[in-house]
């Protein structure tokens, strides 16, 4: 048995900018870094000639083909890999609440996979194949962001050019910034969940008529990379939130709604400095920068909604078990 455990993320500034609609034209950035909630893929050898693929439901199939998960179906393709297998995944979150919790099943799934060959695989190889997966064999709507961060963990600034490549740059902060993060952070459960491809679709069409926020959008990466990497200022960087989120609602596609205006507004009466709704919109979790003592009063204005806590994890994708005996039958096919 293969168990992997990959990192959700939490995009800061820039997203949207990592759709190829955008970057493909001029470089996309965002800043993001991954929480030490996760996704868990476990792979492990199954006795029938089936592949049994354990989620929300169950599925059982005897080919490939007939897979209903498609990115399942497709990461056992491109490694290869087929019948005589248990697949399962758990995550600590819900989907669709804009952590980022597809991609990061890719790229969970893909590592299991591979190490399951008894191959070692880098962030970068795991990240560029869960976009392949994603992007290019299911075409779905979305950008890049997702795979790099669960792949690679850390705080970091990734960099999207028009000739595709990708670049990641840790950004070197102090542990005091993320103790003040973690002290400083709500992040608060709307209660709905999403359709993020629905969002990205109508923001990837209606790129142009948007290029000079998405552009502003990207450009708040400096200025957030720069608060994180000097001295602590968790004010700085709320202050770079709420630039941020303003903008981002100004483009419109649905991203917000009454709710999430009217939540935002009442906690920054009650204290909050800033903040976002994360993901692509619509819905998912809304994170606020408070300092403790308006805590309490932010969460009694808003009714006391389902809170997750959180802490930053520093390192991305990886195998966390393997089972002395990974092969259940003599002479079964990898």
């Amino acid at each position: 048995m293969i168990i992997t455990r990959t990192p959700y993320r939490i995009s800061l500034t820039g997203g949207g900018t990592d759709l190829p609609s955008f970057y493909r034209e001029e470089y996309g950035a965002v800043l993001s870094f991954a929480l030490d909630k996760h996704m868990y893929v476990t792979v492990s050898p199954r006795f029938d000639p089936t592949t049994r693929v354990a989620y929300t439901r169950t599925e059982i199939a005897d080919c490939i083909e007939k897979i209903e998960h498609t990115i399942v179906r497709e990461a056992l393709r491109m490694t290869g890999l087929g019948k005589h297998l248990e697949i399962t995944t758990v995550g600590d979150v819900p989907a669709g609440t804009g952590l980022g919790s597809s991609s990061t099943l890719t790229v969970g799934l893909l590592n299991a996979l591979y190490a399951y060959r008894g191959e070692v695989s880098s962030p970068m190889k795991l990240a560029s194949q869960a976009c392949e997966i994603e992007i290019d064999i299911l075409g779905k709507p979305i950008g890049k962001q997702d795979q790099f961060a669960a792949a690679f963990g850390g705080v970091n600034y990734i960099r999207f050019n028009p000739d595709e490549s990708v670049d990641v740059e840790s950004v070197p902060c102090r542990p005091e910034t993320i103790s003040q993060l973690n002290s400083h952070a709500m992040l608060l459960y709307t209660d709905m969940q999403r359709d993020a491809d629905r969002i990205l679709k109508q923001q990837s069409e209606q790129t142009n008529d948007r290029r000079t926020v998405l552009r502003a959008m990207r450009d708040l990466c400096n200025d957030m990379r720069s608060a994180f990497a000097g001295t602590p200022d968790i004010r700085r960087i709320a202050e770079i939130l709420d630039e941020g989120w303003q903008l981002k609602r100004s483009l419109g596609f649905g991203i917000s709604m009454q709710m999430v205006d009217e939540w935002y507004e009442t906690a920054k009466r009650h204290g909050a400095m800033g903040g976002k709704l994360l993901g692509a919109g619509g819905g998912g979790f809304l994170m606020l920068l408070a300092e403790p003592e308006a805590q309490d009063r932010i969460r009694a204005a808003l009714g006391h909604p389902k809170e997750l806590e959180f802490g930053v994890d520093r390192a991305g994708s990886r195998v966390i078990f393997i089972s002395d005996h990974n092969r259940l039958l003599k002479n079964q096919p990898v």
